[in-house]
């Protein structure tokens, strides 16, 4: 069944109404709900809503309905997206990544483990998170060294929040270094099919639950929170408007590991978390990318 996307073109205020109002609307649904800065110089964004249908005539009433008071006018656009699998023809080919005590590798490295790494096998597929990337890597390297620093007296960090999980390599990282019980989420669907396979592989499937959300946009994270520690490995502007919302979720003494930041952002991602009453405690630099830890 094609993947259609639903969309609007406005500025910053209207997408964020826009994500408010419609994933609210779709959370019991399944539909994934997302904003996209297309031009940062003149303002423009994007709103959109991702739907399997044949048809998704009877979806577009539906958000015009939605947005109707709060939008008037809007201007609901349709792309169906193509069946290509880019990742997998992007990725063929790429060489085992460590990270901490991790080592993340395909199928075909699956002999490349030592003695003491903590092998996770993850092949290409069409969803973010192969290890290669700076942001990855740096989160793995900073959950290996959190959970070591984790004080004795607590055990270790349950339960875990993976924000934007993509291929579940950082969710089932967690799971690996400890018992705990860990819940990924992701916007995109295709995302959180491919993150509950890659589970399945690395048999960590009964300590992680992976979810369709539009940020905090789910009973399931309302219902799991307090997190002792939230991994949310996005892009810095995302990050900054949802940190009030990690500090809500973020169990007393809990520490949080945020990525997706270029080094030049990094101050206004603190300054957003500092307001939230969160200390940073170390910085993570990879590849002109920064993974940060806070408490």
């Amino acid at each position: 069944m094609p993947t259609h996307r639903l969309f609007i073109t406005t500025d910053e205020a209207g997408a964020s109404t826009a994500l408010d109002i419609l994933g609210t609307a779709f959370e019991d649904e399944g539909h994934a709900v997302a904003t996209t800065e297309i031009d940062e110089d003149a303002g423009i964004w994007q709103a959109s809503v991702y739907v399997e249908d044949e048809s998704p005539d009877e979806m577009k009433a539906a958000i015009a309905g939605y947005l109707a008071d709060a939008l008037p006018g809007c201007e609901i656009e349709t792309e169906e997206l193509p069946e290509i699998d880019w990742v997998t023809h992007s990725l063929e080919g790429l060489k085992p990544v460590r990270a901490g005590r991790f080592l993340v590798h395909g199928s075909h490295d699956k002999d490349a483990a030592r003695i003491g790494d903590i092998g996770i096998l993850i092949d290409a597929a069409q969803a973010f998170g192969t290890g290669h990337h700076g942001t990855t890597a740096g989160c793995l390297e900073m959950l290996d060294s959190v959970i070591r620093g984790w004080p004795a007296a607590k055990g270790y960090p349950s339960p875990v929040l993976d924000l934007g999980t993509g291929s579940g390599v950082l969710a089932i990282a967690a799971a690996r270094l400890t018992p705990t019980s860990v819940l990924a989420t992701d916007i995109d669907p295709v995302a959180t099919r491919v993150a509950l396979e890659n589970m399945k592989i690395n048999k960590v499937g009964n300590q992680v639950r992976a979810i369709t959300a539009a940020g905090f946009h789910s009973p399931e994270i309302a219902n799991a929170a307090p997190f002792e520690l939230i991994v949310a490995n996005i892009l810095a502007r995302p990050l900054m408007k949802m940190a009030p919302e990690i500090r809500n979720a973020l169990a007393p003494g809990g520490s949080v590991i945020l990525s997706g930041i270029l080094a030049e952002q990094r101050w206004k991602v603190l300054a957003a978390f500092n307001a939230q009453g969160m200390a940073h405690v170390r910085t993570i630099w990879r590849n002109g990318w920064v993974t940060i830890h806070l408490r």
